[in-house]
């Protein structure tokens, strides 16, 4: 019986990433330097937000872009091997594509994990705090749990664009989403009302609610429905950039 993740190649791809300077950066350097920037650094980091202190509210927001960032850049890295001819070489061992796919996506989300935790490791260090132990832990686990659909997002790009530059554009463009998106900076007035329309809006703020309970820095309020819509909608988006991905990388053989 064929093994679901194939053990030698998760590790092989771990230690490729570890040493690829590049994903330690936009993946678990980026996030950690973001929010020591914006979060700990700054001299309004021990107010409250909701249930949470300022520093806590962006610790988990850079959690969850690290996860984003993760997730689409080496799932678009995996696709773009496929696309590139790799899935015939798979055709000549045991492996199959559907193994090969799992054990990408595990690896991804093993990143995503170690990012989400050096950035929590941070935040302890630097004065995080929440009113309860259970919002650290609602907050990692949304982030990583909702953060998958992005790996849907680095699958589509990967496939679409077919190019080592594919894993480059997508973490490049989820650090566009996020300072448009509300992640980075709080926005409000006309910009606020533009980034409740972009991918990274409503999953950063589900990833808050924990400390917000929807509450806005800008003043009023998310409710649970226009967040859980937003990301139902940018799901059924990234399908189908997966879906135009494949039908392309069809075309190209």
């Amino acid at each position: 019986m064929t093994a679901i993740v194939a053990p030698a190649l998760f590790r092989t791809e771990l230690v490729r990433q570890i040493r690829n300077p590049y994903t330690l950066a936009f993946t678990i350097g980026m996030p950690v330097a973001m929010y020591l920037l914006f979060g700990a650094s700054m001299s309004y980091a021990a107010e409250s937000v909701g249930q949470a202190n300022v520093s806590f509210y962006v610790m988990v927001s850079m959690g969850a872009y690290g996860t984003a960032t993760a997730m689409s850049s080496l799932c678009s890295l995996a696709a773009s091997e496929v696309g590139q001819g790799w899935g015939r070489q798979l055709a000549l061992t045991p492996m199959t594509m559907s193994t090969y796919a799992l054990t990408k996506v595990l690896a991804a989300v093993s990143f995503a994990a170690l990012s989400t935790l050096l950035v929590f490791i941070a935040g302890i260090a630097t004065g995080a705090e929440a009113a309860d132990t259970w919002r650290w832990l609602a907050a990692a686990a949304l982030a990583l749990g909702i953060g998958l659909i992005f790996g849907l997002y680095g699958l589509g790009v990967g496939l679409a664009f077919n190019s080592d530059s594919a894993a480059a554009l997508a973490s490049i463009s989820i650090t566009f989403f996020g300072f448009f998106g509300n992640v980075f900076v709080p926005l409000s007035g006309v910009m606020l009302d533009v980034a409740k329309w972009t991918p990274m809006y409503g999953y950063v703020a589900l990833v808050r609610w924990p400390a917000t309970e929807g509450a806005l820095v800008a003043g009023g309020e998310d409710p649970l429905w226009a967040l859980l819509l937003n990301i139902a909608a940018w799901t059924a988006v990234f399908v189908l950039l997966v879906r135009f991905g494949v039908l392309r990388s069809r075309r190209r053989r």
